[in-house]
């Protein structure tokens, strides 16, 4: 053997090595291709009530309305809650908001729009009593 024929033979055994690791690793990913296209499903074969488990519905601040309150802005999604609360006198309608919306308990509320606590309770309860006349007794529901 010549000298060079053995690096010549290395060479050859190193590409052989080479061309057998590349085919096994092109089978490998057409294996899994496969695999995947057998378990995967395309949407449109989904049955809908699968579908609809599936889906969302995004609700942005466009469709309900929005009312400031202090330094806080709360929205209202129920067309005919934020109907009623919009029709009510502008300190009736925070002392509600910040009670119902914001959770504030009365001595926060009392403070904050400079009133005594028991007039912030006293109106809260007339103010509800009023949003159940606007909306025609239904406020409960709401």
């Amino acid at each position: 053997m010549k000298p060079h024929s053995h690096e010549e033979h290395i060479q050859h055994t190193f590409d052989a090595f080479c061309k057998k690791v590349l085919r096994n690793e092109a089978r490998d990913y057409l294996d899994e291709l496969a695999r995947k296209r057998n378990r995967e499903i395309s949407f449109s074969d989904l049955p809908v009530e699968v579908m609809e488990q599936l889906s969302t519905c995004d609700i942005y601040f466009v469709e309900k309305q929005s009312f400031g309150v202090l330094d806080y802005r709360v929205h209202i999604d129920n067309d005919e809650l934020a109907g009623a609360i919009a029709a009510l006198p502008a300190q009736k309608r925070d002392i509600i908001l910040l009670s119902y919306f914001l959770d504030m308990p009365d001595s926060e509320i009392a403070k904050a729009l400079n009133m005594v606590r028991s007039s912030v309770a006293y109106r809260r309860s007339a103010t509800l009593k009023l949003l159940r006349e606007l909306m025609g007794g239904k406020a409960d529901e709401q």
